[in-house]
């Protein structure tokens, strides 16, 4: 292991003990925000720290079995030899492992999201589509424990949805879904095709970290024109009665955003800022992107709108990401909700691609 880190790692360890000590004589109950953001960041470095803790008993132990093989009985020898190759294999898998560590976090990567999804080329099946990818999102939130709380949406005809806007909100949550945003397409034989015949439809997803407080982007009142309105809720005794709807319009940019599904227009307010402050941010953070588009075609899935990142080929039960040419004939079990399948190879090609900018510098 180099030496520059080996030393950035015995700073982690370091501040892995000062965060434990800090954890321990902390009042929770008078700072609950620092208490969070310290629990945070101990979640973060103590793993960390156990690794180098495993690497370096690694180390110790090869140092052992390198004396064992100058040892006088040959079975001792051998036996060496042996356990020397395996505990070699193990610190290796060990510092790899911890240079991956090292690699600079997106300070995003822990944000709740809101996810969007809209019905694109396709008429009624391209919205059934739309309705089978929340679900699709649906069941994998419910494996990694988030809440998904619906904000508006717009029912299609057929039962799916035009639009089905919602707020995504759990442990690493924009981490594991910042590379679904993008155009997904689907090959199927819709419902309403008396013929049989393989039809091709897409629906499109943005995923927007959700602003927090220090980052919020400053609206300007006067810039803002809020409009309420009577929600298309579900029903029962407050339909129809009050104006709890609301809808935000940015004048500056055009930019529009609807929440319907609280029964309070003070949340409804609330929830309808929260999205529209991260729509802004993501389209400033496009714009950035434009300009450096040679850095952003080198990006794992760059999130670009237009761009075609996934299809869904339901005759051949087959799943393809074009952005690694990934193929996987378990169609099933994504669309069930186990998008692991799909998302870790993309988490794992970046950062393999991180590791190689990073060795480079």
């Amino acid at each position: 292991m180099k030496e520059s880190l080996k030393n950035k790692l015995l700073q982690v360890v370091d501040r892995s003990k000062e965060v434990a000590a800090e954890l321990a004589a902390f009042d929770a109950s008078r700072d609950p925000d620092g208490f969070r953001r310290r629990s945070q960041e101990y979640a973060q470095v103590q793993p960390i720290a156990e690794r180098y803790a495993d690497w370096a008993e690694a180390e110790r132990e090869l140092l052992d079995l390198e004396a064992l093989q100058a040892a006088e009985e040959p079975e001792l020898r051998e036996m060496a030899r042996d356990e020397w190759h395996a505990a070699v294999g193990r610190r290796d898998a060990l510092e790899a492992r911890l240079r991956e560590d090292l690699l600079p976090r997106d300070p995003l990567d822990a944000a709740n999201v809101f996810l969007e999804i809209r019905a694109g080329t396709g008429g009624e099946e391209a919205a059934l589509f739309a309705a089978d990818l929340f679900r699709m999102y649906n069941h994998y939130g419910e494996r990694h424990g988030w809440t998904v709380e619906v904000l508006s949406h717009t029912d299609a005809e057929q039962g799916g949805y035009r639009e089905i806007i919602s707020r995504v909100a759990g442990a690493d949550v924009y981490a594991l879904l910042r590379f679904e945003s993008g155009v997904h397409r689907v090959q199927r034989v819709p419902v309403t095709e008396a013929q049989g015949r393989i039809h091709t439809s897409a629906a499109t997803v943005a995923v927007l970290p959700e602003v927090a407080e220090v980052e919020a982007v400053a609206l300007d009142p006067a810039d803002l024109r809020i409009d309420t309105y009577r929600s298309s809720g579900a029903g029962g005794q407050h339909v129809n009665k009050t104006d709890s709807a609301i809808r935000i319009t940015h004048l500056p940019t055009g930019l529009v955003v609807e929440c319907q599904d609280e029964r309070s227009q003070h949340r409804n307010k609330a929830r309808a800022m929260s999205l529209l402050a991260s729509r802004l941010l993501e389209r400033e953070r496009s714009q950035q992107q434009q300009a450096t588009a040679a850095e952003r075609r080198a990006m794992v899935g760059s999130g670009d709108r237009s761009e075609r990142i996934r299809t869904y080929n339901f005759p051949q039960g087959r799943v393809t990401d074009h952005r690694i040419n990934l193929t996987l004939y378990q169609l099933d079990r994504v669309m069930a909700g186990d998008l692991d399948l799909v998302i870790e190879p993309l988490r794992t090609e970046q950062r393999a691609r991180q590791l190689a900018e990073h060795d480079g510098r």
